[in-house]
């Protein structure tokens, strides 16, 4: 079809059809529904019952009731021998004896399966046969047990040893021409002693090609940040949560993606101060809430509003709507000499006049166009940021994945400096993160753009002597691998070939690789998309005990609030033959430096010695083993919450960007890829969205009613979505069907990873790099 890629969808209404036609068909993502699609609004409060439910059903389906009631005693009870849950980075607190949500317990109970995948079933399947299977039942088959090489002669994985597979590993690594030969990924459910290690086995072999989760999902926060206020992490603490006068929830779905947020939400409500969540789509969670924890509530069906105000701007119209609230507060201080902090202002920043000079040149009218928003309720948003004396502005992927993200974020901050709203309690900057560890994998040295200072710091104290070049991002990666020049790739957890943008694309790319080699708990689509050669490597996971040379071992993490704490699980092993994520990175290490000085195997037998040397590399580690042992463990110390700024004026800096034009034309409309609130990250737990009202159905595109009207388009109709990619090509989409939703005007939406097929290799934000996951420009009609 020329420049054009038609992909034949997975409409679940015509699945079986096409399979009984033998039509060729894209592999599903969630399992085979168990009736027809529906669709009704979810009017019950965020969590509560619903929660409970979901969670009882869950933990029956998967048969792990008793098991997996008594893990909840333990998740997030770090300071008392527990786990951190493998699910989202939000805080944890000492106050509360279960602190848990849905999603967590549902993460923890995946891992916690009594099935498991055995010789037996690579020997029973082969490679292109799993291909067709569909990504849940895929994961649903359970643990992997023990390492498998791929037999291209047979087209099956089968079993190798781990000194073979080490052995495979180190082999084709010394093979290279180059050490940029090769890259090596990890997700953000890598923890912090294991992610050190690696980057340090990558940078001894000589490349910085060390792609991440956070390339595709927070790397825009990070660069604004950085840029701002000389740090590249949030300023606040759960302790500012309950201190501030008002929260400004941008971009966040937190019913799903952030549960625990509702605590501190509902506790600010019931406090009269004030909440405002910022979303194309009402959300479950900027509604109203039962805390599970809450017996009263609970007993009562007693729920608590989280929000005084709901404002629906329109897809990467989030910078205007910033916009217009430092307009209208800007406005306001012509009368009111408190509206902004001039003290703060001429003390601790540096560029304010010329914002202020932008911003008056900014007129509503552009404003108002831009956003989508009603100056209107604009205005209100700006009266409840003026009457708050604390504020706190918190945004996540809705604001990180478009392509002027990093401006977008930096206007956030713009809008906290007008009012001072930095360095003290109750105020500040909060990037909410989506996985586990991703900000501790970024602090202990995962990024394919290192620092001199930190290259300097690993040299001295590691004696190695590390590469200088920028490495290897998640789009390089794959585009590297198209030419040929990516070797061997390493994915450390997560799933990689499904996550990642432009899926044919990635795929094809991925089947250029000499060697893939995968680290693991289950099998996955990135398993059955390899190299010619590929390695499955099983490790425990994050409830399971770790014992190395007979002593019990416990990994650390990094909260989205910069806390340090420990994690131990308590669970035995699904298999014997699992390894700890250090580990497998100490025998591949030492297998591709048979010479190395790093003394690898030394540091697995006891894991504060790799805290002690990560103490001398890193940052704010100073003092590692004694202070990630005190209760609730330590924060790392943040230099923007002290009003020290690492930037080159040394103050805190105002952008000045222009607001750029993010109004669709031509009939097109603004599509973004999202979760349902059943999954997590490429993990389809069923296919349904509780909050969001959907039963039996993944492959949608939510649509406003007046948008789907002018196309013809009938509820569940099929439709054809054909995306415009930035290089010119242009991909189609055939079968979604269109769902109602109540969404802007030039808005769509569906679920990731089904939509990320759509989304170009070229796709990507010039400020982030980051694929442009929520801004795609695509027409959709009848697919007649």
């Amino acid at each position: 079809m020329g420049d054009e890629e038609l992909f034949e969808g997975d409409a679940e209404i015509r699945w079986q059809e096409r399979a009984a036609a033998g039509q060729p068909l894209e592999p599903r993502v969630g399992p085979v529904p168990k009736g027809p699609p529906k669709s009704k609004p979810y009017t019950h409060p965020a969590a509560g019952w619903g929660a409970a439910k979901a969670v009882t059903e869950f933990l029956i389906d998967e048969r792990e009731v008793v098991d997996g009631t008594l893990e909840m005693l333990k998740m997030n009870q770090e300071d008392k021998g527990g786990f951190d849950c493998p699910g989202c980075a939000w805080p944890d607190t000492k106050d509360l004896a279960l602190d848990l949500c849905e999603n967590g317990i549902k993460h923890t109970t995946w891992e916690m399966t009594g099935k498991r995948v055995t010789r037996e079933f690579f020997a029973k399947h082969t490679v292109t046969s799993l291909f067709d299977w569909n990504d849940h039942d895929l994961e649903a088959e359970g643990r992997l047990t023990e390492p498998m090489v791929y037999d291209p002669e047979t087209d099956h994985y089968v079993p190798i040893s781990w000194a073979d597979a080490f052995k495979l590993f180190g082999d084709s690594v010394r093979a290279l021409d180059s050490p940029d030969q090769a890259a090596y990924y990890t997700s953000g459910r890598l923890g912090n002693e294991a992610s050190f290690l690696y980057q340090l086995m990558a940078r001894e072999l000589g490349t910085n090609n060390q792609p991440d989760c956070a390339n595709m999902c927070t790397e825009a926060g990070s660069r604004a940040m950085l840029a701002a206020l000389g740090t590249g992490k949030g300023t606040v603490d759960l302790g500012d949560w309950e201190a501030a006068d008002a929260v400004f929830v941008v971009g966040i779905n937190a019913a799903s993606n952030a549960p625990r947020m509702l605590t501190p939400l509902a506790q600010l409500y019931r406090e009269g101060k004030k909440i405002v969540h910022i979303n194309p789509q009402i959300e479950a969670g900027a509604t109203r809430t039962i805390i599970p924890h809450d017996i009263l509530a609970m007993a009562t069906f007693h729920a608590t509003p989280t929000s005084n105000l709901n404002i629906q701007p329109r897809s990467a119209g989030d910078m205007a709507l910033m916009r217009g609230i430092a307009k209208a507060t800007l406005d306001m201080a012509g009368n009111d000499e408190h509206a902004i902090d001039r003290q703060f202002l001429e003390r601790h920043t540096e560029g304010f006049e010329e914002y202020r000079r932008v911003v008056e040149a900014t007129s509503w009218d552009e404003i108002v166009h831009q956003s989508g928003v009603a100056k209107e309720d604009i205005l209100k948003a700006a009266a409840i940021y003026r009457e708050a004396d604390r504020s706190i502005i918190t945004w996540g992927l809705g604001v990180n994945q478009h392509e002027h993200a990093v401006d977008t974020i930096r206007e956030i901050v713009n809008v906290l400096l007008l009012r001072g709203n930095l360095g003290r309690e109750g105020a500040g900057a909060a990037p909410n993160r989506g996985h586990s560890n991703v900000q501790g994998n970024r602090t202990c040295g995962i990024t394919n753009a290192p620092t001199p200072e930190f290259l300097d710091k690993l040299a001295e104290v590691c004696g190695i002597d590390p590469p200088r070049e920028e490495g290897l991002d998640v789009v390089g990666t794959i585009e590297a691998m198209d030419r040929g020049d990516i070797k061997v790739f390493v994915g450390m957890a997560g799933n990689f070939a499904l996550a990642s943008p432009d899926t044919r694309f990635t795929y094809a790319s991925l089947r250029k690789v000499d060697l893939t080699v995968y680290v693991s708990t289950k099998l996955n689509r990135s398993h059955l998309v390899h190299g010619m050669r590929a390695l499955i490597l099983p490790c425990l996971g994050r409830t399971e005990k770790d014992v190395q040379r007979g002593t019990p071992q416990r990994i650390s993490v990094e909260d989205g609030d910069s806390m340090v704490h420990l994690s131990q699980g308590n669970q035995h092993p699904a298999s014997p033959q699992l390894l700890s994520e250090p580990a497998i990175i100490a025998g591949l290490a030492r297998a591709a430096l048979p010479d190395s000085k790093t003394p690898w195997e030394w540091y697995v037998e006891d894991y504060d010695r790799i805290r002690d040397t990560m103490a001398d590399a890193l940052y704010g580690f100073e003092d590692f083993n004694r202070r990630v042992r005190l209760p609730m463990g330590f924060r790392i110390k943040q230099p923007a919450r002290e009003l020290v700024f690492l930037t080159p004026s040394g103050r805190a800096e105002f952008s000045h960007a222009p607001l750029p034009d993010v109004v669709p034309r031509d009939g097109r409309l603004v599509l973004g890829a999202m979760r349902s609130h059943d999954q997590w990250n490429t993990t389809i737990y069923t296919d349904n969205d509780r909050y969001r009202g959907i039963h039996n159905l993944r492959t949608l595109v939510f649509m406003n009613g007046d948008d789907m009207r002018e196309r013809g388009l009938e509820e569940f109709q099929p439709t054809l979505i054909t995306a415009y990619a930035k290089d010119g090509t242009q991909r189609t989409l055939k079968g979604f069907l269109a769902v109602k939703h109540d969404i802007p005007r030039g808005v769509a939406a569906g679920y990731m990873p089904e939509l990320n097929q759509l989304i170009s290799i070229s796709d990507y934000s010039t400020q982030s790099d980051q694929p442009l996951m929520k801004q795609l420009n695509v027409t959709i009609e009848q697919d007649t």
